[in-house]
Order: C-alpha cells, then sequence, then structure tokens
C-alpha cells in the first residue's frame, strides 16, 4: 500500500511539475499505452477492456482536437488527423477489429516521435523553417 501511495505521489508530482510540451507526450504516451491494451483485448475478445481503452485512446485524441489553437493554418490539417483517427476508434469500437487498431497505433506513434523530435529542436534552440 505505501508503495503505490508513493508511485502515485511520484506520478502526480510529475504531472504537477511537466511543461505542457512534456503533457502532451504524456497525452501520446497514454493514447499508445491504451491503443496496445484495446488490441490485446480485442484480440483475446475480451470486449468490456477493449471497449474501456478505446474509449480511454478516444477522449485523450478528442482533447488534442479540443485544444487545438486555430489561429495557426496547421490546425486544420491536425483536426482532420484527429477526425481521421476518432473514425477508425469508432469502427475498432463497433467492431473490435484489432487491425484498425494497429492502423491507429501507427498514426499515433508517428505523431508521438514527431512531437519528440519538435521538443528536442525547440529544446536547441533550432528554429524550425
Amino acid at each position: 500500500m505505501a508503495l503505490q501511495n508513493g508511485y502515485a505521489a511520484y506520478a502526480n508530482n510529475k504531472i504537477m511539475t511537466a511543461s505542457p510540451a512534456e503533457l502532451t507526450l504524456m497525452l501520446y504516451e497514454g493514447a499508445i499505452k491504451f491503443c496496445n491494451i484495446a488490441i490485446v483485448a480485442c484480440e483475446r475478445k475480451e470486449i468490456e477492456k477493449a471497449h474501456i481503452n478505446i474509449r480511454k485512446t478516444d477522449r485523450i485524441i478528442e482533447e488534442f482536437q479540443i485544444t487545438l489553437n486555430r489561429k495557426y493554418a496547421i490546425a486544420e490539417d491536425f483536426d482532420n488527423v484527429y477526425k481521421y483517427i476518432r473514425q477508425r476508434l469508432l469502427d475498432a469500437n463497433m467492431t473490435k477489429n484489432p487491425e484498425i487498431l494497429e492502423e491507429v497505433l501507427g498514426h499515433l506513434r508517428t505523431m508521438r516521435d514527431t512531437w519528440k523530435e519538435v521538443m528536442v529542436i525547440t529544446a536547441n534552440g533550432t528554429k524550425v523553417s
């Protein structure tokens, strides 16, 4: 019990002290984790577990979509990607098809990896042209 409380305190502190960029990375990592859990649940025919984790993934993508800064033209492109991913998650949730989730997982990993690159570039003070 004490170990669990210690981990919870550590995790909470990590979130509370994270920069916006780090929080975004944590959300991508969470979406990937939940999508992986959903894939395994679908393969094992654990319908409720699959549903719960597909919804968790969807809520993270929804949060990205809601918080887009629409003053930048690129926001529309991101919005379209998020809409597509959310539609694929809906398709996966209706069919419990792990192949659809594998596709989503690929997109999430690409977006996470790109975000990591942006974090490195901005941390080094390199301008993106």
